[in-house]
């Protein structure tokens, strides 16, 4: 309902500006300071004023003479010198909740698409992993939330240098044949993808001891790019291996995708050929005839470089070209991206071929990319807008992508390419301690710890949510020891996967994260198990009610824009109200700012305002009716609105808590 007043009055006061000072401008609105100063603060006086050299009260005067008030709107005050306040009429706009007159936005047409998770099918995902996959997911959930057509992408880089790192450890370090490798699949202990990573990390401390030892790894890559030989099905089976444990520790989360497009195709269906054509014939890239880079295609470091860019990277990173094919006529990863990110726009006259891959519980089917045609695959790709989910590290790579679009004079859709940038994930001392991670007496004192998969030290992503479930499930018997066995292990994987989701949104994705398991599954504090513990307390109120009486009121029939205005004349009441008919507008604002942490912040805001209301109102003690009627039903659409924003969050409400 905000967001709706928020729009109306947008128009409003365009309309104004047209009509009153011939101007055709976007009006801003602001939250107020303080709550005595209205429900919306409008500074379009201010912004005209220097323009107009007429003081911003009397355009403020001016504006709102004769302004027609938006339904909900009380009145329109001037504030200070010029600032324009609003007030809701609390009655009518708690009416308009009640009845429920709200549209939701009409469908985009346009598609945008969503690029996350993105792990190398070469180990376990661990809990820098979770960091992307959660903050693209929920994302997604935002767009969908407000009625975007979303199309979600996982990149799987199944002919990169992890894999065939792993794959080399397979064939050269341990000797393994094609049917060795798949009974360690089949194998139920240890898990394959966990014998990977030590298998990564043992190849790793290999070519570290024994460089000359690299060669496998070159050997490995360039029969995987051929198509040729046994290493060729090694890398297959291992890939599509791990990619399928990859998505099951993400079902865990909730987190679900629509198609994962495969390096293997990039190369076979000669997209990066018809990419590499592309930038030869406009110029972006040229030969190198000398020097470091010779028998390379580059492109030149001026195509890419921002006028920051220098400062930023240093001096030595800003003045290089980027290497797209190297002289051995191996592509880089950056080459392939380029042909990836012009095909999910549609401008590579290419597609793939899709077959079906993993099927969720709910009947979702994700497909995977295939060099062989299937008849009834649906059709991807080409997007008015691409968020990439990639870390802060690759900013410089993502740079390189974008002006390849550039370069081939694509610029709409460069433009339209975002880099979706988040920091990386630590461990505090309490939580490498508590899933066995030993440390050295530096380690321990530091305030968090860096975790290396190239060196096996981390956390994989399942390890930690087993922890988390295992230590939320003996608080839930602790508290419900009757409850059925099986409820209460539902119960603790609801609370824990709320506690890491909620931990890894809280932050701003310019933050760097240190994951404390404990202060993560906090029942008190801004947490996943604190918003969850509020909504089933909503919840609850409501059972125990129709418990008593059998169902809830009629509240149409019981409550009016009158007997609403007597109660929402509480401000801890109105307060309330507000708060929770923002829901959507949030989404909006966080959407607009690329920062789903504004609202895991808004989760907690809006719990934390119904406990205070739980403690100060009690509503089934209530004996005035038409005041307990109101008191219901507030509590019964902020336990709406809290599950509407826990379900853009990705997380659950338990039965209890």
């Amino acid at each position: 309902m905000f967001t709706q007043i928020e729009a109306a009055v947008s128009r409003a006061f365009k309309q104004q500006l047209a009509s009153k000072l011939n101007l055709n401008r976007e009006v801003t609105l602001e939250q107020p300071k303080q709550s005595s100063f209205g429900e919306l603060a409008i500074p379009v006086a201010f912004q005209l004023a220097r323009e107009l050299k007429r003081p911003p009260k009397q355009i403020a005067e001016e504006l709102i003479a004769g302004l027609p008030k938006p339904e909900g709107v009380a009145c329109f005050e001037i504030a200070g010198n010029g600032y324009i306040n609003l007030r809701l009429d609390r009655g009518a706009y708690a009416w308009s909740i009640l009845r429920g007159v709200e549209t939701k936005p009409e469908q985009s047409l346009d598609k945008i698409i969503v690029e996350h998770t993105n792990i190398n099918p070469n180990k376990a995902a661990h809990i820098g992993h979770l960091r992307n996959a959660v903050l693209g997911d929920t994302f997604v959930r935002m767009l969908r939330k407000r009625s975007y057509r979303v199309e979600v992408q996982n990149y799987i880089d199944n002919t990169g240098v992890q894999v065939a790192d792993v794959v080399a450890g397979f064939h050269y370090l341990g000797h393994k044949s094609i049917d060795d490798v798949k009974a360690l699949i089949e194998s139920a202990s240890p898990r394959f993808d966990y014998h990977c990573w030590d298998l990564y990390a043992r190849i790793s401390a290999h070519y570290k001891e024994h460089p000359e030892s690299l060669a496998w790894r070159d050997a490995t890559l360039h029969a995987i790019e051929s198509g040729e030989s046994d290493l060729v099905v090694l890398g297959h089976i291992v890939s599509d291996a791990i990619v399928s444990a990859h998505l099951k520790t993400m079902c865990r989360l909730g987190i679900k995708y629509d198609v994962l497009p495969r390096e293997s195709e990039i190369l076979h269906l000669k997209f990066w050929a018809t990419a590499l054509e592309l930038l030869k014939q406009r110029n972006a890239i040229y030969f190198e005839t000398q020097g470091k880079n010779k028998g390379c295609w580059v492109m030149p470091a001026a195509a890419f470089r921002t006028a920051d860019a220098e400062s930023e990277r240093g001096e030595a990173e800003g003045e290089d070209s980027k290497v797209i094919v190297r002289s051995n006529g191996t592509v880089t990863y950056v080459g392939k991206d380029i042909a990836y990110q012009l095909w999910k726009f549609g401008l590579l006259g290419k597609d793939f071929y899709y077959r079906p891959g993993f099927s969720y519980p709910d009947g979702h089917q994700v497909w995977v990319t295939d060099d062989k045609p299937y008849a009834t695959a649906p059709s991807f790709g080409a997007a008015a807008q691409v968020f990439n989910v990639i870390d802060s590290r690759q900013a410089y790579l993502q740079d390189v992508v974008v002006a390849g679009l550039r370069a081939l004079g694509f610029t709409r859709e460069a433009d339209a390419s975002v880099h979706f940038s988040y920091e990386m994930v630590m461990l505090s001392p309490r939580t490498c301690a508590e899933l066995g991670i030993e440390l050295s007496d530096e380690d321990k004192r530091r305030p968090y710890v860096e975790v290396s998969g190239r060196k096996g030290l981390g956390v994989k992503a399942d390890d930690l949510i087993d922890k988390l479930i295992e230590t939320a499930l003996e608080e839930v018997e602790s508290r419900h020891p009757d409850a059925p066995v099986e409820q209460r292990r539902q119960v603790a994987t609801q609370i824990a996967a709320g506690a890491l989701r909620y931990f890894m949104l809280k932050f701003t994705r310019n933050s760097l994260i240190a994951f404390d398991l404990h202060e993560a599954l906090g029942f008190e504090g801004e947490t996943g198990p604190y918003v969850q513990y509020a909504a089933v307390r909503a919840q609850n109120i409501l059972r125990k009610f129709k418990e008593r009486s059998g169902v809830l009121p009629d509240f149409e029939r019981s409550l009016s824009p009158e007997s609403l205005a007597r109660c929402f004349d509480s401000e801890e009441l109105w307060q309330l109200l507000l708060l929770a008919s923002k829901a959507d507008s949030i989404v909006d604002r966080a959407i607009g700012s690329g920062e789903p942490a504004h609202v895991a912040k808004y989760g907690f805001q809006l719990a934390q305002a119904f406990n205070n209301f739980y403690h100060h109102s009690p509503v089934l003690g209530e004996e005035d009716m038409e005041r307990r009627n109101t008191l219901l039903w507030l509590t019964q659409y902020v336990h709406q609105q809290l599950l509407r924003t826990m379900d853009v969050l990705g997380i659950e409400q338990p039965e209890y808590m």
